[in-house]
């Protein structure tokens, strides 16, 4: 407590007041301290091109796979929905992200440039194996089941300090912006509101309401079941959104706004929909495509539990939150040149990095004994990469900002722009509506609005495989083996160096498998996904969160997370004479190498100095320019 003796005459009794309010707030823990970043040069990082994700470096097996779409179109950005640079060809500053590996880079020759693959985890699982062994660790000791369903959340909102409702506690602390959302207030109720019996911003027959509400969405292949990792989504508005015209909390006007909310970034406003939102929210326009301020998002990353409903176990492996700081308008964004030496702003104890298009990210990760901690600058990066956008013309010419390199997101979100339709989305995430007991999916396959076709299917069409890596684990294997008829196997051809007949059963794979999405394979008699391609075995699901844990034992996450058993051959040369590539350096590929780098522009007069050209084989034939990643609405 801060000790004051000071003595006023009589008629200062204001100052005296004013005194003991600041002492008293200073006893209850400070002013609120501004949020007050760092500038970090990425070139000091252990990782200075962490915003390029290590899906981002697969061969495409002869262009056959194509997960590049999934992030890289033009599409968001024709439709003027968000503040995306076109990534397909359709701005000449960035070129077509489909069709060429053109990493940017910056600072060369004293930073490493992009092309080289900096995600050794990824890369090479062996390296990172032995550096478990010789911390002492013996990863086939671990006992992966009770550890996915230990409890690591609670513990880390616990040392969230003032116990505050606020996005901001204004308290210095590693843990200031950690969510204020209590995993002991989850799960939401049935209508995705997450009540408390203790705390709230207002209260009213149902309870206390936190003002969160949870989101179900269908996911890309990076956060499902069978890549390792799954998410629970949770959405609030800020306070003004819940209350009516009476100024008065309002549980139907804020479901109002939220539904409004969800219409207008799925770009699916009815002729009636009025032009600003409702209650004491009426004087703030609706803005298509775009969070009003201050909205925060809430996204737990769990490790994958097949034993429980919706496959979330109780173990986190990250907490993530954002919140929009800065208004955007249309008029600000043009074709932009990403500035790829730009540094960042981020806060190196409390977790959080800004993403250069408004928002503030921030993250806690596991510490090697598997408690949460704030996420590096280094390794908040990784958001960036993902959450972000196009700059702001008037900020080009103050000073650069460091953004992502993505096009599919709608005002720096994936989550929400996905979630199903109504109801079905007002609820905790639940993988397609997976039920532990009978080992089944509960919701139909949601369609791709623009492309009319399964989102799951599509999906299958054009990765085949189980995510954005094209890998196929075992049990997928062996499901398409007994499934369709003629399935070629790719080890012979892999382990024998046969590239033509290794690109020629990848083609023919990609045939049967859009002949088997043409007749519904993948899909039971009710329109659901097979359980077996969209969540592993519990096998599998163990051993992927063993992999996993050996980045947390390590600490090693700018190095990846995604951790095979094997290098996985999209990651490995497998090329035909005349699509051929050197190291960097000259030195050919031995067929069936480890992919560590790749030829750049070495013209030092060249404005695309140091960027990557060489081609990934994805062609106007295989490529996807316009993909938006918005589902089609049941009747």
């Amino acid at each position: 407590m801060l000790a004051i003796s000071v003595v006023f005459p009589p008629s200062s009794k204001w100052v005296l007041l004013l005194l003991w309010a600041m002492a008293q707030s200073v006893q209850a823990g400070g002013y609120p301290v501004p949020l007050r970043g760092q500038t970090f040069d990425r070139a000091q990082f252990p990782n200075p091109h962490a915003h390029i994700p290590a899906q981002c470096y697969i061969e495409t097996s002869g262009g056959t796979q194509n997960a590049c779409l999934f992030c890289h179109t033009d599409g968001v950005w024709q439709a003027k929905l968000g503040n995306n640079n076109p990534q397909a060809g359709a701005n000449p500053n960035v070129g077509n992200l489909q069709a060429e590996y053109a990493f940017g880079s910056f600072n060369l020759p004293f930073t490493p440039n992009a092309s080289i693959n900096p995600w050794r985890n990824t890369l090479k699982p062996e390296e990172l194996y032995a550096a478990v062994l010789s911390l002492g660790e013996h990863p086939g000791r671990w006992d992966m089941t009770q550890w996915i369903r230990q409890d690591n959340w609670r513990a880390a909102f616990a040392k969230r300090p003032k116990k505050t409702a606020g996005w901001d506690t204004g308290v210095e602390h590693p843990f200031r912006l950690f969510p204020a959302l209590n995993s002991a207030d989850l799960p939401a109720r049935a209508d995705g509101f997450v009540r408390s019996a203790t705390h709230g911003i207002w209260r009213d027959s149902h309870g206390w309401h936190t003002g969160w509400r949870a989101i179900n969405f269908m996911p890309y292949g990076i956060f499902t079941p069978h890549a390792g990792s799954v998410s629970g989504i949770y959405l609030r508005l800020p306070v003004v959104f819940m209350k009516n015209d009476r100024n008065r909390f309002d549980l139907a006007t804020y479901r109002a706004n939220l539904d409004l909310l969800e219409r207008h970034i799925q770009d699916r406003l009815r002729p009636d929909d009025p032009p600003h939102y409702l209650g004491a929210a009426r004087k703030i326009e609706r803005v298509r495509g775009q969070y009003p301020l201050d909205t925060e998002f809430a996204h737990p990353l769990h490790y994958v539990d097949v034993a429980k409903d919706g496959t979330r176990a109780t173990r986190v492996k990250e907490v993530r939150w954002m919140i929009k700081r800065q208004p955007w308008a249309d008029e600000e964004f043009n074709l932009g040149l990403k500035e790829e030496s730009a540094p960042v702003v981020a806060h190196p104890q409390q977790g959080w990095i800004e993403n250069g298009t408004g928002w503030l990210l921030a993250g806690w990760i596991e510490d090697a004994k598997g408690a949460l901690r704030p996420q590096t600058p280094s390794e908040l990066v990784q958001c960036v990469g993902c959450h972000s956008g196009s700059v702001r013309q008037s900020e080009q010419g103050r000073y650069p900002v460091f953004t992502s390199g993505t096009g599919n997101t709608i005002d720096s979100t994936w989550s929400f722009p996905r979630k199903f339709a109504g109801d079905a989305g007002w609820r905790e995430m639940d993988y397609l509506g997976y039920l532990a007991a009978t080992k089944t999916l509960s919701t139909p396959e949601p369609k791709n609005r623009g492309h009319g076709k399964g989102e799951f299917a599509f999906f299958l069409d054009h990765v085949v495989g189980a995510s954005l890596y094209g890998d196929m684990p075992a049990s997928l294997e062996t499901f398409f083996v007994r499934e369709i008829a003629g399935w070629p196997r790719l080890d012979d051809h892999v382990k024998r160096g046969d590239v033509d007949g290794l690109i020629a059963a990848q083609e023919k794979r990609q045939q049967l498998m859009r002949v088997f999405i043409a007749r519904n394979g993948h899909l039971d008699a009710q329109g659901k996904i097979r359980t077996e391609l969209f969540v592993p075995p519990e096998s599998e699901a163990l051993a992927g969160a063993r992999r996993y844990r050996q980045a947390v034992a390590t600490q090693s996450y700018d190095f990846g997370k995604d951790v095979f058993a094997a290098t996985p051959f999209t990651l490995r040369y497998f090329r035909r004479a005349k699509d051929g590539f050197t190291h960097q350096d000259g030195r050919p590929y031995a067929i069936g190498e480890v992919i560590t780098d790749r030829p750049v522009n070495d013209n030092v007069g060249d404005l695309t100095y140091g960027i990557g050209i060489v081609p990934t084989l994805i062609d106007a034939k295989t490529g996807i320019p316009d993909f938006i990643p918005l589902l089609k609405q049941r009747p």
